[in-house]
């Protein structure tokens, strides 16, 4: 076969895969301004010409007829900006750390400081009445004092240097979300048992989110403040700038296609998730995904206006991810992410 069969067999190919890719869309568009009859008739495909098309889904849906659409939809927007925002500061400040400073951490001042805080929290549960919070709160304070005394001194065994600890932060999303989602959970009921409010609130779901998105957060901005010369923090420097001014002055804003592009990557992520929104909402706080899972009705699943939530949903990501494409067509993104 010649080099035009084989351009005409891989175009075919790709416009097959862009048709499975785009068809769930455009199903999804369609379904939500059909009536109801057109849903239940059958399979229909073209507006104005299968069926005459109706915003009365979306009056519906904003309206209340189908519940509450605003306050989760106000909901994903605070709780995923605010998350964002702290997820992405506290990235950037960990990942510029990574970079700039040598980090010699020995695995037996780790070891400690597990064996102080599980075995301290353990004991403090059985033979105390200190509640669950205030006991993990005194052995975490303790582990860590003990921790960093220890791995100041010279002991024996293997230590840990900056690509580990990059390492360490990454391999958090390893783990099964339930597990830290379930053990989060029960933390929240403890901490409102002692009439700290962490369950459906913004700050338990906040405090959450920014856990969950601070390790692509590091990962990715470590990857980026590598390709910064280190020249022009040396010459700062030598006009006697404080560190700190630098990453704030000149470190941050030569970051800020970075920023951008790690921002927009970890808000699709805390958008989207599910679990963690399930489990530490009951009702206030709820997300748009919980919102999703719940459009039936006692008449069965009513597709059109499970279509308009799916609308309301994905319409903001598809703009960051059109944002976000213009961005590294025109090469505003070059080095940020690899």
């Amino acid at each position: 076969m010649g080099r035009k069969t084989y351009f005409r067999l891989g175009l075919l190919l790709a416009l097959i895969w862009l048709f499975f890719n785009l068809f769930p869309l455009w199903w999804v568009i369609v379904t939500a301004f059909k009536p109801p009859l057109a849903v239940s008739q059958g399979a229909t495909y073209f507006p104005f010409i299968d069926f005459k098309p109706t915003l009365q889904a979306f009056r519906d849906a904003l309206s209340g007829v189908r519940g509450d659409f605003a306050g989760p939809i106000a909901s994903s927007i605070i709780v995923s900006i605010l998350s964002t925002g702290a997820a992405v500061f506290l990235g950037a400040m960990a990942a510029y750390a990574l970079v700039r400073f040598e980090f010699r951490i020995r695995l037996l001042a780790g070891i400690a400081f597990a064996v102080i805080a599980i075995g301290g929290f353990v004991l403090l549960d059985r033979y105390t009445s200190m509640r669950v919070p205030y006991a993990l709160g005194l052995v975490l304070a303790i582990a860590l004092a003990v921790s960093i005394w220890l791995n100041r001194q010279r002991l024996p065994g293997p230590v840990m240097k900056n690509d580990d600890v990059t390492f360490w932060f990454v391999s958090q999303r390893m783990f099964p979300p339930i597990v830290s989602a379930f053990a989060l959970f029960l933390l929240y009921a403890e901490m409102n048992k002692a009439g700290v409010r962490m369950l459906d609130s913004l700050p338990g779901l906040v405090l959450a989110y920014t856990a969950f998105g601070l390790p692509f957060a590091v990962w990715l901005m470590r990857d980026f403040f590598t390709n910064i010369p280190v020249e022009v923090e040396e010459a700062a420097m030598v006009d006697n700038i404080g560190r700190l001014r630098i990453f704030f002055q000149i470190v941050l804003p030569m970051s800020t296609p970075g920023l951008i592009a790690t921002s927009m990557i970890i808000l699709a992520f805390i958008w989207n998730e599910f679990l963690f929104a399930l489990l530490l909402t009951s009702s206030k706080w709820q997300t748009l995904p919980i919102l999703l899972a719940g459009q039936n009705s006692s008449r069965g699943d009513e597709w059109w206006a499970i279509s308009v939530a799916v609308l309301i949903s994905i319409t903001p990501m598809i703009v960051v991810a059109i944002f976000l494409g213009r961005m590294m067509r025109s090469g505003l993104l070059t080095g940020s992410i690899k």
